[in-house]
């Protein structure tokens, strides 16, 4: 049934563009206005059968096909969450019809709290590992019956994150390396959970990424993930500081000519796809 809708997907999308991308692009919260950039046909999540409709602030919810920074891609500004009321399967179906369009490389960003107190407002980290609540908790995207034409049963999580793009990002963009945690959301972590995070191991947290990564995993795409550092968490219930939506805006906003100029270095770099 899974093949059925994707196919399905792919050929209403085949009517509006026979553009075939190499590389998927995910724009987090804040960072969507680099869609701007892409020289092609833009198509509304809503017209696209089966694909999840963003509902998040910041997600524009449209699919563009088309050449950025002299690459073929097919970039997602906006995406969809748990929080949003979608399954997990949902969740990741818009990573299943970018692969089944041609796209071998997947590339992620969000913006996330840090966790790590070398951290600042603004720093970009590149993901190395994730720990993922949610998916510990049942709610893996690869759950239920499996299609052998899309991926193995057992999806190994060992270098989920491509070394070799982990280490092209660190290197292009004098990033930080880090472990993302991701909770379901949409309420902000409480101070406790920050501290049992920290002491897991973790650097990053944020509501998305890891059900995606997953999905891309079990298809065979080479994954690059990247967390735009918006707010520092809170970690003690004396800390006068709020967390707010507003904050994470602001300092995307803030961060947007950095963030650009990283994705433009990095783009023309990413490996060709073997076709």
């Amino acid at each position: 049934m899974e093949r059925q809708t994707i196919d399905a997907a792919v050929a209403q999308i085949r009517r509006r563009s026979a553009f075939r991308p190499e590389i998927a692009l995910v724009l987090g919260s804040g960072l969507g206005p680099l869609a701007d950039q892409v020289e092609g046909e833009a198509i509304p999540f809503a017209d696209i059968p089966n694909f999840p409709v963003s509902t998040a602030p910041g997600h524009e919810g449209r699919l563009i096909l088309g050449r950025l920074f002299g690459r073929d891609c097919a970039v997602m500004q906006g995406r969809v969450h748990l929080y949003e009321g979608y399954t997990p399967q949902e969740v990741v179906f818009p990573v299943r019809v970018m692969q089944a369009l041609g796209a071998e490389t997947l590339v992620l960003t969000n913006a996330a709290g840090g966790m790590n107190p070398e951290y600042r407002v603004g720093d970009l980290v590149v993901i190395e590992d994730h720990l993922s609540l949610p998916v510990a908790a049942g709610l893996d995207p690869l759950r239920g019956p499996n299609d052998p034409e899309l991926g193995p049963r057992f999806v190994s999580m060992n270098h989920a994150y491509d070394p070799g793009l982990v280490a092209l990002a660190e290197r292009l963009g004098g990033l930080k390396r880090g472990v993302y945690a991701h909770v379901a959301g949409p309420s902000f972590e409480p101070p406790a959970l920050i501290r049992m995070l920290r002491a897991g191991g973790c650097d990053l947290v944020g509501m998305s990424t890891v059900p995606e990564v997953i999905a891309a995993r079990h298809l065979g795409m080479r994954v690059l993930a990247i967390s735009a550092v918006t707010n520092i968490a809170v970690d003690r219930v004396d800390d006068p500081h709020v967390t707010s939506e507003a904050e994470v805006w602001e300092t995307a906003r803030a961060i947007r000519p950095r963030f650009l100029a990283l994705m433009e270095a990095l783009i023309p770099a990413l490996p060709r796809a073997n076709r």
